[in-house]
């Protein structure tokens, strides 16, 4: 059974995934396919993922088959499994339950294409739309306190064999150590200045622009002040808001353009870099025990962070959590205004 283990000296958690062999094999025989060019996420080859959970697909067509524009399946081997109950329990010092949770695979487009940067717009927003679905459907569990949306691209970024655009999606029962840190530094700021940190971020970054890279009427791109990775960069909403769920349908364009053209800043300017990207959103705030936490709708502001790997991460910065960047942000945010697109 798959456990979630708590370290008692950093309060960090640690998944402990137990794959059944069935699970496993099934992984092994899908990259097998890889060498003899067939991908199991292009469109007609249905057959090889397990059954979707949810799909934009034309009317016409039937589920686990072709016509669809994005699809969503369970990751074939899951880290975590929805079908278990917490089970919070101790051993003697040690604090460990269930891993409870979803691992969902967002295929984005049936074509072949590998970098979402390019993908037509249109089919960005597809993307963006579905992320907001299995978020809106994941929160009604209050077990899951936890959602996140991310992407590993590229081998040094954790990428599978599978050469095609896809995307995870993570719901897990507990909040991760980086995640609370965030929470609690931005509840901190808003409670010694009642201001959101975000939004006071926004308006500095749009005065100052030396960090800009590219914004529109209700996003902006900006190489973080503090970045850890050269030519990090984050896009945010302008206007204030907690949950990227809650996202107006026609603001969707506006983020996937933005979205894409960050990308394809990156791809140009980095010759094609393994990358990650990670949606920070608002936490599942259905209360399980206690008090909901009250300010968080105003002292969070939800953002995608957008981490280039084209260099390592060293023992030092694995081992103390303090990152060495040889681009300043400035140059950084330099470079990719200078790219032409």
């Amino acid at each position: 059974m798959p456990t979630l283990r708590r370290d008692p000296i950093t309060a960090r958690w640690v998944i402990n995934p137990d794959l059944a062999d069935d699970q496993a094999s099934s992984l092994i025989e899908m990259e097998k396919l890889i060498p003899h060019g067939t991908c199991p996420f292009c469109e007609g080859n249905e057959k090889y993922t397990p059954p979707e959970i949810y799909a934009i697909r034309s009317k016409t067509s039937t589920p686990n088959g072709p016509g669809w524009e994005v699809r969503v399946v369970p990751n074939i081997s899951p880290a975590l499994k929805v079908e278990l109950e917490l089970d919070q329990r101790a051993e003697r010092m040690y604090d460990l339950m269930n891993a409870v949770g979803a691992h969902e695979i967002i295929i984005e487009t049936p074509r072949h294409i590998a970098n979402i940067s390019d993908l037509e717009v249109g089919q960005v927003v597809k993307v963006m739309q579905t992320y907001k679905e299995r978020i809106f459907d994941l929160k009604k569990d209050k077990r899951f306190r936890s959602i996140f949306i991310f992407k590993n691209y590229g081998e040094r970024a954790g990428s599978s064999p599978i050469k095609h655009a896809h995307s995870q999606l993570i719901a897990v029962s507990v909040t991760p150590k980086n995640v609370k840190e965030e929470l609690s530094g931005a509840k901190e700021y808003y409670d010694y200045k009642e201001r959101c940190v975000f939004c006071d971020m926004i308006k500095q970054e749009l005065s100052a622009e030396k960090r800009m890279v590219c914004s529109n009427n209700d996003f902006l791109a900006i190489a973080p002040f503090a970045s850890r990775f050269s030519h990090e960069v984050w896009i945010l909403p302008k206007k204030h808001s907690v949950d990227f769920e809650n996202t107006a349908d026609e603001q969707f364009e506006k983020l996937a353009s933005l979205f894409k053209e960050v990308l394809l800043r990156l791809k140009i300017h980095l010759n094609d870099p393994p990358y990650n990207y990670i949606f920070h959103t608002g936490p599942n705030r259905t209360r399980r025990r206690g008090e909901a936490w009250k300010t968080i709708g105003e002292d969070f502001h939800w953002h995608i962070e957008i981490m280039p790997r084209y260099t390592r991460i060293d023992g030092f910065e694995w081992g103390t959590g303090l990152y060495i960047n040889a681009t300043t942000p400035e140059q950084a945010a330099t470079n990719l205004r200078k790219v032409k697109i």
